[in-house]
């Protein structure tokens, strides 16, 4: 099964419980206005397979707690988001969980999971509203929903379901490819422009676009 991702990496940490494998679908049509990964948003890019995927993230389901897809928008990709996700159920077993984000309302998508019982643990749900407050974890904005779909899933999310982003240190992963920096998580508001700042003072071009977007995904700052 043929299927578009942006990356992979690991360990991801602030998007989901642990040291987690992370993948990042490629193509999103929904375009949330201050989303901070619109390199992720052009479809028909990084074409791989579902094989190709499990077999380079197979080192590293060992040593992860779990396992969080985001993207762009993985609903897009329906049949390659399905054989993912039994891959990856067949792979890490019932003791990891897999988290997945969508921009998408649960009402739109619940249909869908219903067909897919046992394969996804949580998922959080939603479009990331700009304008929106920012309290709980893992979450861009507080419209979006954390819902859990499986007893692996309540046992792991439950605590977090209504916790406020106080009770997580402030944080996001940074990676190092070449002469590129990518960064993962939910930035705070305004951080983006802190952050922007001390790169051009060290003499680096950033990708991101402004100050405040924010979204479940990481994005490119390039030297």
């Amino acid at each position: 099964m043929r299927l578009f991702l942006s990356r992979l990496h690991f360990p991801v940490t602030t998007l989901g419980p642990g040291r987690r494998a992370g993948i990042w679908f490629q193509g999103c049509s929904l375009h949330c206005p201050g989303c901070i990964s619109t390199d992720t948003w052009i479809h028909e890019r990084g074409q791989t397979t579902v094989a190709d995927v499990i077999q380079t993230i197979s080192p590293w389901l060992h040593e992860a707690d779990g396992v969080t897809i985001s993207g762009g928008e993985p609903f897009e990709q329906l049949e390659a988001l399905e054989a993912l996700l039994i891959a990856l159920r067949e792979e890490i077993g019932p003791d990891k969980d897999v988290l997945v984000y969508s921009g998408h309302t649960w009402e739109k998508i619940s249909r869908r999971l219903s067909t897919w019982a046992g394969l996804a643990d949580a998922l959080i749900s939603d479009p990331f509203v700009r304008s929106g407050s920012q309290t709980f974890v893992w979450r861009g904005s507080d419209n979006q929903r954390l819902h859990l779909l499986t007893e692996l899933g309540r046992k792991r999310y439950s605590d977090s379901r209504h916790a406020l982003r106080e009770t997580l240190p402030k944080a996001l992963d940074v990676y190092f490819d070449g002469d590129t920096v990518w960064m993962a998580g939910i930035p705070e508001a305004g951080s983006l422009t802190q952050i922007t700042q001390a790169l051009a003072d060290a003499g680096f071009a950033s990708a991101a676009s402004d100050g405040d977007p924010i979204s479940p995904q990481p994005f490119p700052v390039f030297a």
